[in-house]
This record gives structure tokens, C-alpha cells and sequence, in this order.
């Protein structure tokens, strides 16, 4: 008889007193098997930020430092100073232009984070609004009652936003939007603890929820193997240190809201506090998909138009707001400065990255990056525009998908440059006819294992991968 071990550990907790602690999967607990001989668990994470990317045009001096879009094409590209700090990852991912949704090419960029995982018709202000189910719900319904959790929904500020003003990626089957948890003791709690009232008041005002726990997992690790003994250690001490980030963000997140136009500073804010924030939640993340509490995640770094807390995420390296950057580019040092705000985003994403590459597939083959497709992008490129997203694929390697590429479809028919006050780039005429993403999105579900896939308008399969 095969054990399947993804079926029987994943819900095992260390308890303690009123308090349980999702574990993660050990080889040496298959009932006296030494290895997973089921399939290895397939997980998917879809992350999107706002405003758009620098995409000063090629007679702009700042075209070869600070562009977002890499330089070549294949396997021979160069990134640029926006994007270098994702080198080290480079045969793990792939770089991808000249995609966006067909229904919103020609509609205000800012409109378009409602629609960038459902690929709907959802307009702009003259228009009725009407969303369909996200790429994340689809995979959900395949595999979301194998884990405690059938997805994650997250964002940096939490709730659903207004139609056209999204604080959520995530849409179910009808179109509504599902709420995101943008505060990470919740997130935290959900994930990891199951806990009476009493036990957690009283671990609230004591110690750390893991003290509570070490005399069951000291028991546990005379079952384990010397290797499950270190993933145990390495677990422990992930969860510790994720909760000494959650305390560290709570005053952040406690920080009230910005005026309507975004302008006052908020005092209550320093200047390291937005990258703890946008780190720790990456690290619950990487925790969710380490326990296989779901397989399906979705984060909303920023909400579109500088409305929100994800604005003061620019912060972090020493600007204001960052929606402000997009629309300063036309000044001196304009496309460094918003450039250095991406890179920012980016190596936090690289951080995670590298992090799941890192850590051995518990009781699987591979690394959870392996076994691990991850989405990030934007439903606009260059200023306020809808077309040609800046997209990033990363992991799937034992789903068959193959990196350490630039997919430039596009070529070299950009549209960008500055904004000068006049038109802009979504105005005008497209120069090039971009690829439904959804061929993207079938082609993701068809590599998650989801037979024959097709998604909303989608006309094929994208071959390159």
C-alpha cells in the first residue's frame, strides 16, 4: 500500500498548551518509508505592483541603466541597472514582453489591477463593471481541498479596494472580488496557530507561542531522521524569526492612512519599516507554501494611484510616495529615481526567490522553487499604458518550464518615454499587436497539471515554455 505522505503530515501541528503549530512535510514520518512517493505538490503565487515600470525610449540617456526591460533577447540579454540585482537568479526565471489583456488595451492603466489575473472586460469610468474569476481561483478549484487553506489572498492594503481600484487580485467564480489580509499577525495566526481565547490572551502577554511548543517538537524529533531533525530546527527558527518581523511591522501597519491627495508625510512611519513589512510578508509566504498549508497565493504589493499605505512602500529607499516617481520622470535624475524604486521591489522578490530555491522540497524531489510557479508583473509599462505588462516568471522547473530567458516579443516596438503634460502613451495608437497573456495563463495551468486548460480569451498555448 503507498503512503502518501503530502495527504497525512501536512496537517500534523506541534501542540502545546491550547496552541498548535503547523509543521512541515518529513520524509521519515511516511510510516516507515524514507522518501515521498507521491507527486510533488505543484503550487502557484501571482504578485503584482502598480504604476507601471521606467521605460525612458532608446535615444533617452537613462535607456541603458534604468529601463526595466532587459537588453537582447533569448538567452543573451543584459539586465539593467533596474533589474541586475535578479543576476544571481537568472537560469531561474524568465523576463517576458509583449503581453497584456485585449480587453483593456486601450483603457487608463491605473484601472487595470482588478483585471490582470481574470483578463476581464472590466472598462473605465463610462462603462459598466464586470470581473470573472482569477487565474489563482481557477487552480484553487483543482487542487485547493488537498491543503488546509485552498488559497492565500493578500495585499499591502488589505480588503477589496472599489471596482477599478482593486486592493485584491483574487475574483471568484461569479466576479467578486475576494478580501485581502494585508495585517501579518492575522496571517500569522491563521497560518500557524490554532489557539482558544484564553491561551492566546495569555501567550500574548507572555512569550513567544513557540516556547510553548519545544517539549512536543523535542519528542517529535526522536522520530525523525538526522535531515528531518535539521529541516525541524530550520523550520523553528524561520517561524521565530517571522514573528519577531510581525511585531516589528505591526507599528506600520497601525500608522493611519494618507490625506486623499497623498501629499502629507506620515510621521509615524521610518524609513526601514515599509521593507520589514514587504519582507515579512513575503516570509509568510514562503512559510504557507513550506507547510503546505495552501498551494495557491496571490499579493497585491501596491494598490494603483497612489491611494492606500502601499504608497509609502518607496520609503524604503528614501522617496515619498511612490506614485509620485511615475510622474516625475520627465525631471533630471526622474527615470533613476523611479528605476531605484523598482529595483527595490525587485530584489525583495529575488530575496524570496532565492529563499524558496534554497530549501529542499520536504519530502519531494527538487527545491520549493522547483515545485513552485510564480507570476510578477504589472497591468501597465510605460506611463498610465495597457499594453506590453512587465512580466516575470519564475520556478516550475519539474513542471517542464525552462528559464534563463528574455521572451521579447515585442522586439523593439516600445511605447514609453516621459509623460510632458500632453498625451499619453495609452492614448495613442498601438504600434504592435501584443499576445493575449491569457495564452500565458493556459499555458501556467496546463504546467500546474490542470489537463487541456484554456482561460478566458485565450487563442493558444505559449509555445516557448
Amino acid at each position: 500500500m503507498t503512503i502518501r505522505i503530502n495527504r497525512i503530515d501536512r496537517r500534523r501541528f506541534l501542540r502545546g498548551t491550547g496552541v498548535a503549530l503547523a509543521l512541515p512535510l518529513f520524509g521519515s514520518l511516511a510510516l516507515g518509508t524514507t522518501r515521498c512517493t507521491s507527486e510533488n505538490p505543484r503550487r502557484l503565487g501571482c504578485f503584482y505592483f502598480p504604476d507601471g515600470v521606467p521605460m525612458p525610449l532608446p535615444n533617452d540617456p537613462a535607456y541603458a541603466d534604468w529601463a526595466w526591460f532587459p537588453h537582447g533577447n533569448g538567452t543573451e540579454f543584459r539586465f539593467s541597472k533596474c533589474m541586475e540585482t535578479l543576476e544571481p537568479l537568472r537560469n531561474e526565471l524568465t523576463i517576458l514582453s509583449g503581453f497584456s489583456h485585449i480587453a483593456s488595451r486601450n483603457v487608463h492603466g491605473h484601472n487595470n489591477a482588478d483585471q490582470f489575473l481574470t483578463a476581464a472586460a472590466t472598462g473605465d469610468g463610462d462603462q459598466a463593471y464586470h470581473n470573472s474569476i482569477s487565474l489563482d481561483q481557477v487552480y484553487a478549484q483543482h487542487v485547493g481541498d488537498q491543503t488546509r487553506f485552498a488559497s492565500l489572498v493578500m495585499s499591502t492594503d488589505g480588503g477589496t479596494g472599489t471596482a477599478r481600484g482593486a486592493h485584491t487580485l483574487s475574483f471568484d467564480r461569479h466576479g467578486r472580488p475576494i478580501p485581502a489580509e494585508h495585517r501579518p499577525k492575522p496571517i500569522f495566526d491563521m497560518l500557524f496557530l490554532k489557539s482558544d481565547h484564553k491561551s492566546a490572551r495569555r501567550l500574548l502577554h507572555t512569550r513567544s507561542a513557540l516556547d510553548d511548543l519545544m517539549a512536543d517538537a523535542r519528542s517529535l524529533e526522536q522520530r525523525l531522521s538526522t535531515q528531518d531533525r535539521r529541516v525541524l530546527d530550520e523550520y523553528l527558527e524561520s517561524v521565530r524569526q517571522a514573528e519577531l518581523k510581525v511585531e516589528k511591522a505591526k507599528k506600520w501597519l497601525d500608522a493611519p492612512l494618507p490625506t486623499v491627495d497623498g501629499s502629507e508625510l506620515n510621521l509615524e512611519l521610518s524609513t526601514d519599516q515599509p521593507r520589514e513589512y514587504l519582507q515579512t510578508m513575503f516570509e509568510l509566504i514562503y512559510l504557507a507554501f513550506r507547510t503546505d498549508s495552501t498551494r495557491v497565493v496571490t499579493y497585491q504589493i501596491g494598490r494603483e494611484n497612489g491611494v492606500g499605505r502601499s504608497d509609502h512602500l518607496s520609503r524604503a529607499v528614501g522617496f515619498n510616495l511612490a506614485h509620485q516617481l511615475s510622474h516625475e520622470t520627465k525631471n533630471p535624475d526622474g527615470w533613476k529615481n523611479f528605476g531605484i524604486y523598482c529595483r527595490f521591489l525587485n530584489e525583495e522578490f529575488g530575496r524570496f526567490v532565492e529563499k524558496l530555491r534554497s530549501t529542499p522540497e520536504p519530502a519531494g524531489e527538487g527545491t520549493l522553487l522547483d515545485n513552485t510557479l510564480l507570476l510578477y508583473g504589472s497591468a501597465s509599462s510605460a506611463f498610465h499604458l495597457s499594453r506590453n505588462y512587465p512580466l516575470m516568471l519564475a520556478g516550475g522547473k519539474n513542471m517542464g518550464v525552462q528559464h534563463g530567458r528574455y521572451l521579447n516579443l515585442a522586439g523593439n516596438n516600445f511605447q514609453g518615454g516621459a509623460w510632458m503634460g500632453d498625451r499619453e502613451p495609452w492614448q495613442d495608437k498601438a504600434v504592435a499587436e501584443d499576445v493575449p497573456l491569457s495564452n500565458l495563463f493556459a499555458t501556467m495551468l496546463q504546467k500546474l497539471g490542470v489537463a487541456n486548460a484554456s482561460f478566458a480569451d485565450s487563442t493558444g498555448l505559449v509555445t516557448e515554455f
